[in-house]
C-alpha cells in the first residue's frame, strides 16, 4: 500500500514516512529527517534540475577539500532529483551577525561562497560541538573551471513551473 499525499517526486511506502519527520516543505523542496539522523531532501519548483546539481557539486567538492562542518551526500537519484546527506545539527534560530558572517567566511577558507548566508542555513552540531552550514542549492566555487551558481528567475505565475516540472 502506498500513500497518496507525498512530496516526493515519487511514491514511498507508508512505512518508510512514518519513521521521517518534515522539517521544511516549501516550493523549492522538501526535507524530511529520518530518525536515523539522514536528511532527505527532494528538489522541486523552479530550476528544480539546475539547483539539485549545484548542490551535489558544491558538496563533492567541499568533501574533497576535507570540509567537515558540511553535510556529506550518503545517496542520490538524479532522475527523482532526491538526496539524502548526513546531519548537521539542529537548526539555529538565532546567531550575531559578526558569528554568522565568520562562519561563512570560514567556508570560503575551503573555496566555496555560500550566496545565501542567513542563519536558516546554519546548524548547531553537539556531537562537533560546532556550528555548520547547510543548503548549497545557490553556493558558488570559488576555484576556476567550475560553473556558476544557479541565479534564481522570477516565476510570477506558479502553474507554469509546475508544468515545467511535471514535463521535465
Amino acid at each position: 500500500m502506498f500513500c497518496s499525499n507525498l512530496a516526493f517526486a515519487q511514491e514511498k511506502p507508508c512505512n518508510f514516512i512514518k519513521f521521517m519527520e518534515e522539517a521544511k516543505n516549501t516550493a523549492r523542496a522538501v526535507v524530511r529527517i529520518g530518525y536515523d539522523g539522514l536528511v532527505h531532501k527532494t528538489f522541486r519548483g523552479p530550476q528544480a534540475r539546475e539547483r539539485y546539481e549545484n548542490e551535489l557539486r558544491v558538496l563533492q567538492f567541499l568533501d574533497q577539500q576535507d570540509c567537515s562542518f558540511v553535510p556529506k551526500i550518503v545517496k542520490k537519484d538524479n532522475s527523482e532529483l532526491y538526496l539524502v546527506t548526513t546531519s548537521c545539527g539542529a537548526r539555529v534560530d538565532h546567531l550575531s551577525d559578526k558569528k554568522k558572517d565568520r562562519i561563512f567566511a570560514e567556508l570560503k577558507q575551503y573555496g566555496v561562497c555560500h550566496d545565501d548566508a542567513e542563519v536558516r542555513n546554519i546548524t548547531y552540531s553537539s556531537q562537533m560541538g560546532r556550528f555548520c552550514v547547510i543548503d548549497f542549492e545557490f553556493a558558488t566555487i570559488l576555484e576556476p573551471g567550475y560553473p556558476p551558481s544557479p541565479k534564481m528567475e522570477s516565476v510570477a505565475d506558479r502553474s507554469a513551473w509546475q508544468r515545467k516540472d511535471r514535463d521535465e
